[in-house]
C-alpha cells in the first residue's frame, strides 16, 4: 500500500461506515426529490391528460362486445397509468383514486377492490421486506457487498457486469423473481451508496444499477422453463392446444441465449446511451479507494452468530422456494412462496431464536398501497373482459388475410406480446389471455402452433416497462433510485431491442432448432 493510501484509510473507514449503514436508508420513508425539467413538464401535462383520457373512454358509446363495466375499467386504468408515468400526484395517491373510481363507476365491486390488499402478492412483498431486513441488521449485506466491491468495484462497468453474472447464476437456482429481488436489493443499496447514488440524489450509475438488475431478475427467468409459473402455464397451453411438448432443455437452449444477449446489450447501452455515466460517477470516490474497502472487510472478521442465524433462516426459505415441486411427496402438502417466506419471518421474530423485533423492520407501506391499486386495476381489466376484448380487437384489426407471410405475422405477434406487459399487472394474466389467442391465430393461418406460440411464450417474463409490471419492479422502485419515467424509458428501449432480438433469433437460431419454419 502506498503512503498516501495508508494515510487516507482512517477517513475511508469512517466514510464507508456511514455509506454502508443501511439503517439510515429507510425504504419506508419517501425522500424529498427535486424533479428535473422533463419531469416537471410531465407533471403539468399528465394531470389534465389523464382526466381527458378518462372522460373520452368513459363517455364514448360502448363498443360492440364490451360491457359498460369493462369500458369503465378501461377508462379508470387509462387515467391511472397516465398519472403513474407523469406523477402529477404521488403514485400511492393515484392507486387510492383508482380503487375509488373502480367502485364509483361500477367497474368492479367494492368487496373485490378492497380484497386486493389481502392478495398473496401483497403478503409476499411484506414478508420479503422483513426478510431483507435480516441482511441489513446482521451486517450480511455489508459483508457481501464489500466482497463484491473489492473484487469488481474499480470501475462502474465491471461492477455492473458483476451484477449481470450474479443474476444469471441465481436465475436457475431461485425461480421466484421476488426472492431474487429481496436477496440482492441490500447489495444494490450498498454499492449505490459507495458510488454516491442515494434516493434523495440518484445518479445515472444508480439508475443503471437498479434498472439493469430489474431487467436481469425478470428476463433471465425467461431463459428457464421453471423460471416462472407463467412459463409452465404457457407450456401447458402449447401441449393441450398445439399438441407439441416442450422440454426443459428445448426451452433453455432456445431462449437463454436471447436473454443473455439482451443483458449484455443493456450492460453496454445503459451507461453509454440511456443514462450516460460520467467519468466522475464511474469510480467510487472514497478516500483510500479499494484499500479502504479491504480494510472495512477485514474489520468485519469471521461470521458472527447473528450472521449465521440470518444465513440459516434464508437457507430454509430459499430451499423451500427451490424445492416446491417436491413438497407434496415430502410433506403431503405444498408450501407456496408466500407461506415459505412467512415461516422464515416467524423464525425471525421468535424469542431467543430470532433476530428482529417488529420495530426493526422497514416495510414501505406506501408501496403496498401502490401495489394494491395497480393489481385492482389490472384484475378489473381481466375480470370484466376488457383486456381480452382489446387483444382480440387488435388482432382482428390487423387482418392478416388468407395467405399472409409468416414473418410478418411472427414479428407482429412478438411485438404485441412484448409491449402488452405495459398494460397487464400479471404474467399469469397475460399468459391466460395471449397464448390461446396466438395458438388459435396460428391454426387459423395454417402455421404450426409452436412456431408462434413458443416464441410468444419466451416474451412472458419481459415485464420491464413500469413499476406495476411485476413484483420485483415494485420492490426496486421503492429505493427512489429511478423514476417511473426512467423505468418507462429503459423498459421501452429494451422491449424494442427484444423485438429485434426475437426477430433475428426466429429467422436464425429458432429455425435451426426447428421451432420456426426451416431453411
Amino acid at each position: 500500500m502506498n503512503p498516501a493510501a495508508a494515510a487516507a484509510l482512517p477517513a475511508a473507514d469512517a466514510e464507508v461506515d456511514v455509506l454502508v449503514d443501511l439503517d439510515k436508508q429507510k425504504l419506508s420513508s419517501i425522500p424529498a426529490r427535486t424533479p428535473n425539467a422533463t419531469e416537471r413538464w410531465m407533471e403539468y401535462l399528465g394531470f389534465p391528460l389523464g382526466l381527458v383520457l378518462f372522460g373520452l373512454l368513459y363517455l364514448m358509446p360502448t363498443p360492440g362486445g364490451l360491457t359498460t363495466a369493462a369500458q369503465a375499467a378501461l377508462a379508470c386504468f387509462a387515467l391511472a397509468i397516465t398519472w403513474w408515468v407523469a406523477e402529477p400526484v404521488p403514485a400511492y395517491v393515484t392507486s387510492l383514486l383508482l380503487m375509488v373510481l373502480l367502485v364509483f363507476t361500477g367497474a368492479w365491486e367494492e368487496t373485490k377492490v378492497l380484497a386486493v390488499l389481502g392478495m398473496d402478492v401483497i403478503w409476499l412483498n411484506v414478508m420479503a421486506f422483513i426478510l431483507s431486513t435480516i441482511l441489513i441488521k446482521t451486517n450480511l449485506a455489508r459483508r457481501l457487498a464489500l466482497h463484491l466491491f473489492v473484487r469488481f468495484g474499480n470501475r462502474a462497468s465491471t461492477m455492473l457486469l458483476a451484477f449481470v453474472l450474479l443474476q444469471l447464476v441465481l436465475a436457475p437456482l431461485i425461480p421466484a423473481t421476488a426472492a431474487r429481488a429481496v436477496m440482492t436489493l441490500p447489495l444494490m443499496l450498498v454499492v449505490a451508496a459507495i458510488y454516491r447514488s442515494t434516493a434523495a440524489n440518484p445518479t445515472n450509475f444508480g439508475r443503471n444499477l437498479f434498472l439493469q438488475n430489474l431487467l436481469g431478475i425478470n428476463i433471465l427467468s425467461s431463459g428457464f422453463m421453471t423460471g416462472s409459473t407463467a412459463n409452465l402455464l404457457a407450456v401447458g397451453f402449447i401441449l393441450s392446444m398445439g399438441d407439441h411438448r416442450v422440454y426443459y432443455t428445448d426451452w433453455m437452449f432456445a431462449n437463454l441465449p436471447v436473454a443473455v444477449a439482451a443483458m449484455l446489450i443493456a450492460w453496454w447501452l445503459g451507461p453509454h446511451l440511456l443514462f450516460r455515466v460520467s467519468d466522475a460517477e464511474a469510480k467510487p470516490s472514497l478516500p483510500g479507494g479499494i484499500e479502504g474497502l479491504r480494510t472495512q472487510l477485514a474489520r468485519l472478521g469471521p461470521l458472527t452468530t447473528a450472521e449465521r442465524k440470518g444465513l440459516g433462516i434464508f437457507t430454509v426459505v430459499v430451499l423451500l422456494w427451490v424445492t416446491d415441486r417436491f413438497h407434496t411427496a415430502w410433506f403431503g402438502f405444498s408450501i407456496d412462496p408466500v407461506m415459505a417466506a412467512m415461516l422464515g419471518v416467524i423464525i425471525t421474530f421468535a424469542p431467543r431464536v430470532g433476530l428482529l423485533t417488529w420495530n426493526d423492520t422497514d416495510i414501505p407501506w406506501h408501496l403496498m398501497i401502490f401495489s394494491a391499486g395497480a393489481y385492482a386495476g389490472g384484475l378489473a381489466l381481466d375480470q370484466t373482459g376488457a383486456a381480452g376484448w382489446a387483444i382480440e380487437r387488435l388482432f382482428a384489426l390487423l387482418n392478416f388475410g388468407p395467405h399472409p407471410n409468416f414473418w410478418t405475422v411472427y414479428v407482429v405477434v412478438i411485438a404485441v406480446n412484448l409491449y402488452s406487459h405495459l398494460f397487464f399487472t400479471s404474467k399469469t394474466m397475460r399468459t391466460l389471455i395471449m397464448l390461446p389467442v396466438v395458438i388459435e391465430l396460428a391454426k387459423h393461418l395454417g402455421f404450426p402452433p409452436v412456431s408462434l406460440a413458443l416464441p410468444a411464450a419466451f416474451t412472458i417474463d419481459w415485464v420491464i416497462g413500469l413499476p406495476i409490471s411485476a413484483k420485483p419492479n415494485l420492490i426496486l422502485f421503492t429505493t427512489g433510485q429511478y423514476s417511473v419515467l426512467d423505468n418507462l424509458k429503459y423498459g421501452f428501449v429494451m422491449t424494442t431491442i427484444g423485438v429485434v432480438l426475437f426477430t433475428i433469433a426466429g429467422m436464425t437460431w429458432f429455425r435451426l432448432l426447428g421451432i420456426t419454419p426451416g431453411f
